[in-house]
């Protein structure tokens, strides 16, 4: 209706135009019985003065002007993942002389929003939902997937209060469900699956915003479960010693688990790390220990996912290609050549490595997005 009110708008103007045409026609030749004689006024041309316009280059990408942006999802503690982008940007900063902003989204769907949105300076460090969902949306390509303890895969690991009843996934119907985020892997995309697939109804849920946020709702008790990330426990030396059992993944003895102390003896677990016994604790009931550093004499876990492809690092469609390598080369070398600052930029994630990857390491997290029918305006509203 728009369309065609313009037209005849447009219509009855050009009228307007002819008939006024049509009327200056008549004035000037038409046959009064008079004459009339007319006189050529002399012409003078003046030349108009020449002005030279200058144009402002368009600031590069990685400039000052325009800083490559560097996203976190809210996974953890904003603070924590802060303190080590900080490291992260300087480091990238001295190998590539580029200039990098860090920041983290103020959710995991808002992360995918800005590097669809920002298409040609945006780095995201995302999980395997996110950047399927990114890719399909805008074309956002995933170059690098992280390593945790020798792994380049992770788990969903179902955890609920140690006095509970719950033994397995199973016994979860119609209880009350804490999940990371939507747009979140394993804590809520592969639960869903899980539950969809064993026909499990369960009961209210609620999105607590982050990793931390589950492990904390269990622990207070708001929550009858809840779903987040599992990496396994390790040793002394950081080697995963959990022997691969999905229904036997939490630590031996929850008994003796406690937060290391400063002035710790030399030689074993580090001041701060959760340890029970002779291992230390590295899934997300980790990441509470400082407020609860009981939480694993609280907090049990009841089941596993199968692997889920681990996190990574994506840029958004549009990144110019030269400056995309120099990056990924850094990445590699800040990996290889600093493996200890590496670990310290990136330990709010628990990444001690980075590795190549490609699109079809995704198929299935793609192939069970389409199962349940999940697109990115799901998780965006």
């Amino acid at each position: 209706m728009k369309t065609k009110g313009w037209l005849a708008a447009f219509a009855a103007f050009a009228l307007i135009l002819a008939a006024c045409g049509d009327g200056d026609a008549a004035d000037d030749d038409g046959d009064t019985g008079e004459t009339t004689t007319t006189t050529q006024a002399p012409t003078t041309t003046t030349q108009a003065p020449t002005t030279t316009t200058t144009t402002e280059p368009a600031p590069m990408v990685g400039s000052a002007e325009l800083p490559i942006q560097v996203l976190f999802v809210p996974s953890v503690s904003a603070e924590e993942i802060i303190a080590g982008g900080e490291l992260l940007d300087q480091t990238l900063t001295d190998a590539t002389g580029l200039e990098f902003e860090v920041s983290v989204a103020t959710s995991y769907a808002a992360t995918l929003e800005e590097m669809c949105s920002a298409r040609d300076r945006t780095i995201g460090f995302i999980p395997a939902q996110g950047y399927v969902l990114a890719s399909d949306l805008c074309g956002v390509e995933i170059v690098l997937k992280s390593e945790r303890f020798g792994y380049d895969v992770y788990w969903a690991q179902f955890i609920v209060p140690r006095d509970s009843e719950v033994d397995s996934i199973d016994d979860l119907a119609g209880l009350k469900w804490a999940y990371v985020d939507a747009t979140s892997t394993s804590g809520f995309l592969v639960p869903s699956g899980i539950f969809a697939n064993q026909d499990i109804e369960i009961g209210e849920s609620f999105e607590a915003g982050s990793h931390d946020g589950v492990a904390r709702a269990v622990y207070n008790g708001e929550a009858d479960f809840g779903t987040t990330f599992y990496s396994p426990y390790t040793d002394v030396d950081g080697v995963a010693v959990w022997d691969g059992d999905l229904t036997n993944a939490d630590v031996p003895d929850s008994s003796e688990c406690a937060v290391v102390a400063e002035g710790a003896e030399e030689g074993r677990f580090g001041a701060g790390d959760l340890v029970c016994g002779d291992v230390e604790v590295r899934d997300a009931r980790r990441n509470i220990r400082s407020e609860a550093p009981d939480v694993i004499q609280n907090v049990k876990i009841i089941g596993l996912s199968d692997p889920i492809p681990n996190d990574g690092m994506a840029f958004s469609p549009d990144f110019p290609d030269d400056l995309q390598t120099i990056i990924v080369d850094a990445m590699l070398a800040f990996a290889a050549d600093d493996p200890d600052g590496f670990e310290t930029a990136f330990d709010a994630y628990s990444w001690d490595n980075v590795l190549p990857t490609d699109d079809s390491e995704f198929d299935s997290i793609r192939a069970l997005l389409q199962a349940l029918g999940y697109s990115l305006a799901d998780f965006t509203g």
